[in-house]
């Protein structure tokens, strides 16, 4: 299994506003689509509430202690532990937020999708600091920005160094 995060930040390392993403970029949507499409996603549960249904596609897991019922369409763990532990099987584990998830499995990730969007956004939420150093880039792709999405922004694929 391949433990996976899948996050767009700013520059400033912002991932979110009032449990919401304080940007729509079409562009990162659908780099988020196909790089979780037919993987299991974990989420918190503001995150689900953000997207208000399950992600087709994918097998989505909430993180939560206060749900005591699963939404439809989902399944649902207490911990970060239990997560894994569900789904131990799977090839890859697609983390998406929100804050504290990343926090809690980034010690963990052995691979980060990340869109680096090249803006000075206002947000409450960040991406819990990470050492570059072990990290290296696999992969990167640079996306302008067009009318449709107003910031220049990079794909970058990155997997720990072991």
């Amino acid at each position: 299994m391949t433990l996976s995060m899948i996050v767009a930040m700013t520059r400033d390392g912002v991932i979110g506003r009032d449990n919401g993403m304080p940007w729509h970029l079409p562009a990162d949507l659908a780099y988020f689509k196909q790089s979780t499409l037919g993987k299991p996603v974990v989420m918190g549960r503001n995150t689900h509430e953000s997207i208000g249904r399950p992600l087709p596609g994918r097998r989505n897991v909430i993180v939560s202690r206060s749900l005591r019922d699963a939404p439809a369409g989902t399944e649902l763990v207490p911990s970060p532990e239990a997560a894994l532990a569900l789904l131990a099987d799977a090839e890859e584990i697609m983390v998406m937020g929100g804050g504290q998830l990343y926090g809690a499995f980034l010690p963990l990730a052995e691979r980060l999708y990340i869109t680096r969007i090249d803006a000075h956004i206002d947000g409450d939420t960040r991406f819990p600091a990470m050492n570059e150093q072990d990290w290296r880039l696999v992969s990167e792709q640079h996306r302008p920005a067009d009318e449709r999405n107003a910031y220049d922004c990079r794909f970058q694929v990155l997997e720990r160094i072991k």
